[in-house]
């Protein structure tokens, strides 16, 4: 008799998780989903193919028609973004997947991908589908996150994590890992030099002066201390060091379980996945190991950043987007 309460217990606390605000994900829509979705013009049908369909798996007008429904049915930024993070878990993992074509041909990657993810692409598409109640938007978000004042181009990319990334970006997410590690904070130095990037990985000759930037994370035998503080849909910046030389090497965002642990939901290989942080640091100590065994200098995980998600962000205006040049001169991004 335990047992049975026990399950139902447990059973209806999944339910309620996934049913919230309805978003439940599988099964006959509900009354108050089917009168949700009649506010967009989503029809019983269509609603039941939208719910029980991956994102990966949506082709673009079904991922418009569901963010107009998704809006309308959670108004919290943070239950969004965890739900549609969740509803692209099993999402294949593929590295370097976008670039900016057709706009330019340097990187012919197209400027958006909904089949396949890397940790970059996958954080930046949900947070524009979160921000965002129709396809149109997304597309216009994801470009404003992906490159410096939204003006696409391989030069005005958000490349590096630290430097570009998140500080372009500061109206979606600030960093926290000083404030929340306070002594136990770490500190690591490391020079940005965007100019030799861009001409050894695309063959582009950009005038941008090398920067050094000066950043703060919590060290991976800390973490355990400060994940109570962290909240649905904050970002993980994996911080790493190799060859002596510290970097942002992984992405991702964090979730909450129905018993209120924090987790980690990014894509890595062979796909996206939600996993504790305890099994994201096990699984780098093993492949540390086994590196160190075979005489291989890979990455060696030091710790992690947080950003904190800004609830009540306001999407900056697009820069106008200028005339193509030869790019042979071109100013570092502010």
């Amino acid at each position: 008799m335990r047992f049975f309460i026990f399950c139902l217990i447990w059973l209806t606390l999944i339910y309620c998780a996934a049913a919230q605000a309805g978003v439940q994900n599988q099964g006959q829509p509900t009354p108050i989903q089917l009168e949700i979705a009649a506010k967009v013009g989503i029809s019983k049908l269509e609603l039941t193919t939208l719910l029980d369909k991956p994102l990966y798996k949506m082709k673009p007008k079904e991922i418009g028609r569901y963010l107009a429904y998704l809006h309308e049915a959670e108004p919290d930024l943070r239950a969004r973004i965890s739900h549609l993070a969740r509803k692209n878990i099993g999402q294949p993992y593929e590295i370097f997947l976008l670039g900016e074509f057709p706009y330019e041909t340097y990187d012919d990657q197209p400027l958006f991908n909904l089949e396949r993810s890397d940790c970059v692409v996958f954080a930046e598409h949900t947070y524009a589908m979160a921000l965002s109640q129709s396809w149109e938007e997304f597309f216009w978000i994801l470009q404003r996150i992906r490159y410096a004042n939204g003006i696409i181009g391989i030069t005005t990319r958000n490349h590096y994590t630290e430097a570009d990334w998140n500080v372009q970006n500061a109206w979606l997410v600030a960093d926290m890992s000083a404030q929340l590690g306070g002594n136990d904070a770490a500190t690591y130095t490391a020079i940005i030099d965007r100019a030799a990037f861009l001409k050894n990985t695309h063959k582009v000759n950009a005038r941008i002066a090398p920067q050094t930037i000066n950043e703060s994370y919590i060290p991976k035998t800390i973490v355990p201390n400060i994940l109570a503080q962290l909240k649905a849909g904050d970002l993980v910046n994996v911080i790493s060091k190799k060859d002596g030389e510290y970097l942002a090497s992984h992405l991702g965002l964090v979730v909450i379980d129905v018993n209120g642990e924090r987790r980690f939901l990014h894509s890595s290989e062979p796909s996206v996945r939600e996993e504790s942080f305890d099994a994201f640091i096990s699984r780098a100590q093993t492949r540390e190991a086994r590196n160190k065994a075979a005489g291989k200098s890979g990455l060696q995980l030091m710790g992690f950043k947080f950003l904190r998600l800004n609830e009540n962000a306001v999407i900056p205006p697009m820069a106008p987007q200028p005339r193509p040049s030869n790019l042979q001169s071109v100013n570092q991004p502010k």
